[in-house]
């Protein structure tokens, strides 16, 4: 899909990368356009407090569109730091770090593939999203549909919550618009809740199977408060009994319960997906968390020779 331009990754909610479907980069790029640049001018503002953003921006369209120092017309994808040397050359800017992050936040620009195929890979190379898509940027994206898009994926939620996801501000008015469309709640602190009056809301003896979930997981990272997903002193991402290092999560029924990653030396070797719970677990959800891992082996590890799970420290 992103080989065929159906999906494209780009800078997005909370001024991280993310995959998301054509028609939802041209929606959301322009709504959290000031989120993108307020993260970046928390850490570069100062070292490019005199640069011409709108300059910037044009100019770097220019350069990935073909129209380069010399007026050579070749269009060929090209790292930020390639823009952000061409920009030098045009006499834009003077930080060559600061101006190869400047370009992807000042510009509406896509990772062109094999950067983030499945098994394959690369060096992050940039293309304007017009011009790899063929399709413009909305115009009047409406925030009132992706504030109920979020909810459908992660209500019951506060004002606090779609303002963590997406990194917006100011969202309870939106959220005080569409509460005719909406059912709300109040959680154990009194906090109101909103929900689709239609969405599923399993009780709490409903059974969760175990997960196992990728590196920063939106649903790890879509709520202010995580204490529905998150148990106190849990961590996502980063293992203190692995050095700190970054690792995939692991749910037991609905709640972060470890951590998983695969090993293996090289891509044609046997590969083991290594689980490390949290706690101990009855040989019963032992068994279906070693039934997702299986599964999970076999799609992630597809090219490798069979392998196994190795489960530390339970």
């Amino acid at each position: 899909m992103l080989t065929d331009r159906d999906l494209v990754r780009m800078t997005l909610m909370r001024g991280t990368v993310h995959l998301v479907t054509v028609a939802d980069a041209l929606a959301l790029r322009p709504l959290v356009q000031p989120v993108i640049e307020r993260g970046f001018n928390g850490t570069f503002g100062r070292r490019t407090a005199d640069l011409d953003r709108a300059e910037l921006s044009r100019a770097t369209r220019e350069i990935l569109d073909g129209r380069d120092v010399d007026g050579d017309a070749q269009y060929v994808p090209l790292t930020g730091r390639e823009i952000a040397t061409r920009l030098l050359e045009r006499g834009i800017g003077a930080d060559l770090e600061a101006l190869s992050i400047a370009v992807r936040v000042y510009a509406p620009l896509v990772q062109v593939p094999p950067r983030g195929v499945w098994g394959a890979g690369g060096q992050a190379r940039y293309a304007t999203v017009e011009s790899w898509t063929g399709r413009p940027l909305e115009a009047a994206p409406d925030l009132d549909r992706v504030v109920l898009r979020y909810l459908s994926a992660f209500g019951p939620a506060s004002a606090m919550d779609v303002q963590c996801w997406s990194g917006l501000t100011k969202l309870k008015g939106v959220l005080e618009r569409l509460r005719p469309q909406l059912i709300t709640f109040l959680d154990e602190d009194g906090t109101e809740l909103y929900d689709l009056p239609d969405a599923p809301r399993p009780g709490a003896g409903a059974h969760a199977p175990p997960r196992l979930i990728g590196e920063f997981d939106n649903v790890l990272l879509s709520h202010a408060d995580r204490r529905r997903i998150i148990p106190a002193g849990e961590t996502p991402w980063m293992d203190p009994a692995l050095g700190g290092r970054h690792v995939n999560n692991l749910l037991i029924d609905g709640m972060l319960a470890g951590s998983w990653w695969i090993e293996r030396d090289r891509r044609r070797d046997p590969a083991t997906l290594a689980i490390r719970p949290s706690g101990p677990l009855t040989p019963a959800v032992r068994a279906e968390v070693l039934d997702e891992a299986q599964r999970m082996l076999t799609f992630a590890a597809a090219d490798a020779p069979a392998g196994d799970v190795r489960f530390q420290g339970s």
